[in-house]
């Protein structure tokens, strides 16, 4: 099942409505509290992109004008309260996204489909360092994951499980095939290691293009 194509992609927008439910807010109140929860780790948070984000939301009538507070010679503020139609897209999308997995393209994925065009010796080196990194970023996680344990329900820290077995699960996979670009147990490592000495392009890499031409 594929997920609806809906009006607003940016998911700073489905932040907004969903915390827009408690109560109505002005956007730095938006930010600042979305930063307060941990949010922050899991979205991209600019007082910028947040005001747009707001501006289009109620473009479309997810959100309105709820009040407009004044205080001496303060600027206003203006505050925004989520409407009926923002609750149902709020609703519609945040259960798309958890029930249907979407096609995302990482970066770090787009790096590895794009690889051999580096020596597999400084591929295992890039690789090695990003492991060495990981692992360290993973057991930081831990130990500040048991910390919060301690004072806040494991609902409020679920995204940041996710990142945790995420890390780990990523370390894991490195560290299985480093040992076999390491050892040469990959197969194809000949190839790449012989494209970069000579300049010779894989038979296996001309058969598939041969396979699959610019149509």
């Amino acid at each position: 099942m594929a997920t609806k194509r809906r009006k607003l992609g940016n998911p700073l927008a489905l932040a907004v409505m969903v915390l827009l439910t408690e109560r109505p807010m002005h956007p730095y109140e938006i930010a600042q509290t979305l930063r307060s929860r941990g949010k922050d780790t899991s979205l991209k948070i600019n007082y910028g992109s947040l005001y747009t984000v707001v501006q289009n939301l109620e473009k479309y009538g997810f959100v309105e004008v709820a009040e407009v507070q004044r205080q001496g010679n303060r600027p206003e503020r203006t505050l925004y309260g989520i409407t009926d139609a923002g609750r149902e897209e709020a609703t519609e999308w945040l259960s798309d996204l958890l029930a249907v997995p979407a096609r995302e393209f990482p970066i770090f994925e787009a790096a590895l489909s794009l690889m051999g065009a580096v020596h597999p010796d400084e591929v295992a080196r890039l690789l090695a360092e990003r492991l060495k990194t990981l692992e360290v970023q993973a057991a930081s996680a831990r130990g500040g994951l048991a910390k919060l344990y301690e004072t806040l329900p494991r609902i409020f820290l679920v995204e940041s499980e996710y990142q945790l077995h995420m890390a780990e699960a990523q370390a894991e996979w490195l560290r299985g095939f480093l040992r076999e670009l390491e050892s040469g147990a990959l197969d194809g490592v000949e190839q790449w290691r012989r494209f970069h000495e000579t300049g010779e392009v894989p038979q296996d890499v001309k058969d598939l293009e041969a396979r699959n031409p610019e149509k």
